[in-house]
């Protein structure tokens, strides 16, 4: 990981040991155990996190019920999406994703095995997203599996301006077909047209409801559709914006180690994850806050 010079500055005004990566977006938060944040402590990683758009903690000893426990102080949590198998996977705690390659008496225990996980913004396709997921590493492999994250208040800025003309008041769909490992969801049927896929609409150009400030909000490529333009226009268009999502410029990439807990802002970052080696052990638990609206 690559860190900024801004340590002393942010630790002097919220009162963190905080650290930035240098890229523009993330940033690590030293010395915390998040099992035992009082309220003022609180009040300034949600700060750091609304700055930084992506929070590192390492080191941390959470059991599930603590993972819940702190993810809940940012708002009410989703219930899992249930995986491509049909199945939730932790019994007595609907709140809690599995992500994980690991196969159990010929059953996975989580989802998105451990090929490649595509730029994507978690459960868009839904009406009301989650604002923001937290994961927490239990078990990573030696080399692989990074997760890259990127900053899209900074995408939507360096758009040309004539871009930024033609996509004002536009909505796309994000479509509900596929995981970002690529696997079909569970109960759908699939279409190569956009426009009959399910998924929902969302502006192209969110305002973030807590910083105000604009962000392009594409979701995912696969299955996206532009409303009111006819099937080319939209992939014509799509694929415009999509060529501005550069990750080198305006992204983090992590390397996971055990203990990592990574809170992230779906409403303002894109993320994805790289490959590994099928024969190494990759288990994370998630949960995600509940979005308070739909995006505007």
């Amino acid at each position: 990981m690559e860190y900024g010079m801004m340590g002393d500055l942010l630790e002097n005004r919220l009162g963190l040991d905080l650290v930035e990566t240098g890229k523009g977006v993330g940033a690590e938060v030293r010395g915390m155990d998040l099992r035992t944040l009082d309220d003022q402590q609180f009040a300034d990683l949600h700060q750091a996190w609304l700055d930084n758009l992506v929070l590192l903690v390492r080191d941390q000893s959470l059991s599930d019920a603590d993972l819940i426990a702190f993810s809940r102080r940012f708002g009410d949590l989703d219930l899992a999406p249930i995986q491509e198998t049909g199945r939730r996977f932790v019994e007595g705690l609907p709140e809690l994703y599995v992500v994980s390659n690991v196969v159990e008496g010929g059953v996975p225990i989580g989802s998105l095995g451990n090929g490649e996980a595509v730029w994507h913004t978690d459960m868009s396709y839904v009406e009301v997203p989650p604002q923001a997921s937290a994961l927490y590493a239990l078990e990573v492999p030696p080399t692989g599996g990074n997760t890259s994250f990127i900053d899209m208040y900074a995408v939507y800025e360096a758009l040309p301006d004539d871009l930024k003309a033609r996509i004002a008041g536009r909505r796309v769909k994000h479509d509900g077909t596929y995981n970002s490992g690529g696997f079909l969801r569970q109960g759908v049927t699939p279409s190569d047209d956009p426009r009959e896929a399910p998924g929902s609409l969302h502006p192209l150009v969110y305002t973030h409801p807590e910083t105000g400030r604009p962000a392009l909000y594409l979701g995912r490529r696969r299955n996206a559709y532009i409303d009111g333009l006819d099937l080319a226009e939209s992939e014509a268009l799509l694929d415009e914006l999509w060529d501005h999502v550069d990750g080198d410029r305006f992204g983090w990439s992590h390397h996971w180690r055990k203990g990592d807990l990574v809170l992230w802002d779906n409403r303002c970052t894109m993320h994805r994850r790289d490959a590994f080696d099928p024969a190494a052990r990759r288990v994370m638990h998630r949960t995600q806050i509940k979005g308070t609206g739909r995006p505007a």
